[in-house]
């Protein structure tokens, strides 16, 4: 018996399971932390970023190191004329050389070498939180238009609930002698206006899992699980935050950057040296010798040479310094500019679930009422129902631009511009 309790227990563990897995909130649905952390841990731009950042990094391991050392052969004094011509041991002067040779870059090139690949390894790091902030605001914005894609579809259930109701009402109403036969066509006209809309909305869905997809792969084709995002916004702090947004804050190692490649520019006015070190063997008769020699750059024409690079170097910085002033001026009008937004959204979201939709569904029913009573004209009640859909469905579309501009301000100024 008890083999046959434990094979019914594990087929009703395995059923449990299986329903658990068939409900829509844990098999098919996507939460927005969710999409998130698949934008985080799949999206190609980050894993390109993470290579420039390796890149930049091995880069930067020899950026200090002295050139490689240069092996020396050759032959020197051979006779070419007279009897020795032709021999490499006869003639006391040809000797045959093996030696080598060190170049030797001046201190403050290669100090400056190694402060443009530090810097560069800053700039890669710096360009890859740019990268995941505009990965994970893309995706929260995907995920919040396929979330109020699904939203409006469910209000179509209630749509043709209501387009019963109506078809129920027009027949009451002609078969009281209260309304024309013609009445008849006007719900089915109705519905088939709705199904076109609603045929939209499936255009809308591809489209929104299309661009959710591009950000975590298969898992956008998940149906949207949980409610729109409501970040806290606070203007103060977003205004104070501007300067640490990702894109700016990207400026500064790459002035740093570019300020190493300037010192780099200016170090080529001191002398390179190199030192060489030769072994030259002789004939038997003679005995063999070791030179040993210095060699120094003469940069004595700076003006057509080291002068024009330097001045080149010191544009590329005065380009980085105004190039980031015109950024932080832009991300301050933008800033307003959703700030702005946000509280007129606010205020138009509120607007909608106090006044206008409820303003609606009363000028609705009182169409009805009089519609039912014999009073009332059939298109002042059709008008009334278009225009409660169209607010019901407007009220989606202004919390859905809400959350975006929610969404971009949050990531931008509040999460971005901390540890992103």
């Amino acid at each position: 018996m008890k083999p046959m309790c434990f094979g019914t227990g594990l087929r009703v563990c395995v059923g449990l399971v299986a329903s658990v897995l068939a409900w829509p909130s844990f098999a098919g649905g996507l939460t927005l932390d969710e999409a998130l952390r698949l934008a985080d841990n799949t999206a190609p731009a980050l894993a390109a970023q993470n290579a420039s950042v390796q890149a930049a990094s091995s880069a930067a391991i020899p950026a200090g190191e002295l050139p490689d050392p240069k092996l020396v052969l050759g032959v020197q004094n051979f006779p070419v004329g007279g009897p020795d011509r032709g021999s490499l041991d006869r003639d006391f002067m040809t000797m045959q050389m093996v030696g080598i040779r060190q170049d030797m870059p001046n201190s403050e090139k290669r100090k400056a070498r190694i402060e443009v690949a530090d810097a560069a390894v800053d700039t890669a790091i710096a360009q890859r939180r740019v990268a995941r902030l505009n990965v994970r605001q893309a995706t929260a914005l995907a995920w919040i238009n396929s979330y109020s894609v699904e939203r409006k579809d469910a209000l179509f259930k209630d749509f043709y609930s209501e387009n019963r109701l109506f078809i129920d009402a027009v027949r009451a109403a002609i078969a009281g002698g209260r309304a024309q036969p013609s009445d008849a066509v006007t719900p089915k006209q109705e519905a088939a206006l709705l199904a076109e809309q609603q045929d939209e909305l499936q255009q809308q869905r591809a489209q929104a899992h299309a661009a959710l997809k591009r950000w975590i792969g298969p898992a956008g084709n998940d149906t949207p699980l949980g409610r729109l995002p409501e970040w806290p916004v606070e203007g103060g702090m977003y205004t104070h935050n501007v300067q640490h947004h990702p894109q700016l804050a990207a400026f500064e190692p790459m002035t740093r950057e570019a300020q190493a490649k300037l010192h780099e520019a200016e170090a080529q006015k001191h002398p390179d040296w190199s030192w060489e070190l030769d072994y030259q063997h002789r004939g038997q008769q003679f005995g063999d010798m070791v030179s040993v020699q210095f060699s120094w750059d003469l940069p004595i024409f700076p003006g057509r040479r080291q002068n024009p690079v330097i001045v080149a170097r010191q544009a590329d910085l005065d380009q980085l310094d105004a190039e980031r002033e015109d950024m932080t001026r832009e991300h301050t009008r933008q800033l307003d500019n959703d700030l702005a937004d946000f509280q007129r959204l606010n205020r138009a979201v509120q607007r909608g679930q106090d006044s206008l939709i409820p303003l609606a569904q009363e000028k609705v029913a009182l169409s009805m009422a009089s519609y039912r009573a014999g009073k009332g004209d059939l298109n002042a009640l059709v008008t009334a129902r278009r225009e409660l859909i169209q607010a019901r469905l407007k009220q989606v579309d202004v919390e859905e631009q809400r959350a975006a501009v929610n969404a971009r301000l949050y990531f931008a100024y509040g999460e971005g511009a901390h540890d992103i």
